[in-house]
């Protein structure tokens, strides 16, 4: 799953207003943070560090109102700790997102 630009660039948008400098800031956090969470989801080895970081990832998306994101999180709950095909999915979303 992509990148979506609609909800989650609206929610940057409505949160930033007209401030440049903050909407910088806010994507930035917002990638910093989903890096980390995709970080933690790749050396989950047990179930729990799994769902923590899977809860997490889902938490951050669910801030954001980023759908696929949040699509993404719900799909890694449901999947064994390390599996490659959702950690891919999500690393794709991280870069393709932009800033």
């Amino acid at each position: 799953m992509a990148y979506e630009n609609g909800a989650l660039d609206a929610t940057f948008a409505a949160a930033a207003g007209d401030d440049v400098a903050l909407l910088a800031e806010l994507r930035l956090a917002f990638r910093e943070s989903l890096e980390n969470h995709i970080d933690l989801l790749r050396r989950a080895r047990c179930d729990g560090n799994w769902n923590v970081a899977a809860m997490r990832l889902k938490g951050l998306a669910s801030s954001f109102h980023a759908e696929s994101l949040i699509e993404l999180a719900e799909e890694a709950l449901e999947l064994a700790p390390g599996d490659p095909t959702v950690v891919r999915r999500l690393q794709n979303f991280l870069d393709e997102f932009p800033g």
